[in-house]
């Protein structure tokens, strides 16, 4: 009896720890005709966590979050999310799966509404058909009811419900970063890809886009952010890895990171301070 007890924990622990694995990266290596973009890279994001991806201009960064959202097929290796292989699938199958990014160059609908691009973001989720807002019918009311709802829960959280009448793009830089993200957490992400989210942010925005970050975590969303700030990713994450060539040079937490040579090397030239 006491034995049987042993090998349920055991396998409970292994369970446990399956699940808490949200995606990972096996030998992904991407080529475009001869140039080779990354080369055998592994990397585990596990639940719940902010992980941090940096690395140099051209390092693949962004040719990383585009195979793991299917816009490039890897030319080898697998994209694991949640124990399924998903390399190859289409970004809107993979986005219907709970894994959604933005963009380093904001890409919202600047001619609409705050609320307006909330609730664009939302139509992945919806039932609604074509006949349904022709005619009006009472489902398709009730659902954008719903909507608007939700558009507001989401407004809340990243606090812009006061900017919700507002055309996009009148607002600056910063306000439209949270858009995109409004717009991303309209899609209800399990997985949420950031690329570069604090580009062309001040020190005020770049701090309130922290809280931000840290809010949509404890909301039991996993994110990586890719960033070129480095008191952002320093601040934000428990654990990064740096590319450089397409090629993972180091992992670990944000200490080990910034006095890790390489690191210093490639950002710095060898001058030992990098945060």
């Amino acid at each position: 009896m006491g034995s049987t007890c042993k090998l349920d924990k055991k396998a409970a622990a292994k369970g446990r720890t399956a699940i808490a694995t949200t995606l990972e990266i096996k030998g992904i290596t991407k080529d475009f005709g001869g140039l080779r973009a990354l080369s055998k890279v592994d990397l585990e994001v596990q639940e719940g966590q902010i992980f941090g991806l940096i690395g140099p201009n051209g390092s693949g960064k962004t040719t990383l979050l585009n195979v793991i959202t299917g816009y490039f097929p890897p030319t080898a290796g697998l994209v694991v999310y949640k124990g399924t292989n998903i390399s190859g699938l289409s970004p809107y199958l993979i986005a219907k799966r709970g894994i959604v990014r933005t963009f380093q160059i904001t890409s919202i609908f600047p001619n609409l509404t705050v609320e307006e691009n909330v609730i664009a973001g939302s139509y992945l989720k919806t039932k609604g058909s074509f006949w349904g807002a022709f005619f009006q019918t009472r489902v398709y009311r009730k659902e954008e009811k719903r909507l608007r709802q939700k558009a507001t829960e989401i407004l809340a959280l990243l606090r812009m419900e006061e900017k919700r009448n507002v055309i996009a793009k009148a607002l600056g830089l910063g306000e439209q970063r949270r858009i995109e993200i409004a717009i991303a957490l309209a899609t209800e992400p399990k997985l949420l890809l950031l690329d570069e989210p604090a580009a062309g942010l001040n020190p005020t925005e770049a701090l309130e886009l922290v809280h931000v970050i840290e809010t949509i975590r404890d909301r039991g969303i996993t994110l990586v952010v890719v960033e070129h700030n480095m008191k952002v990713i320093m601040q934000l994450c428990s654990r990064i890895a740096v590319l450089d060539y397409g090629s993972k040079i180091t992992e670990g937490t944000p200490g080990e990171v910034a006095n890790n040579e390489n690191v210093i090397r490639v950002y710095l030239g060898g001058k030992k301070e990098i945060a």
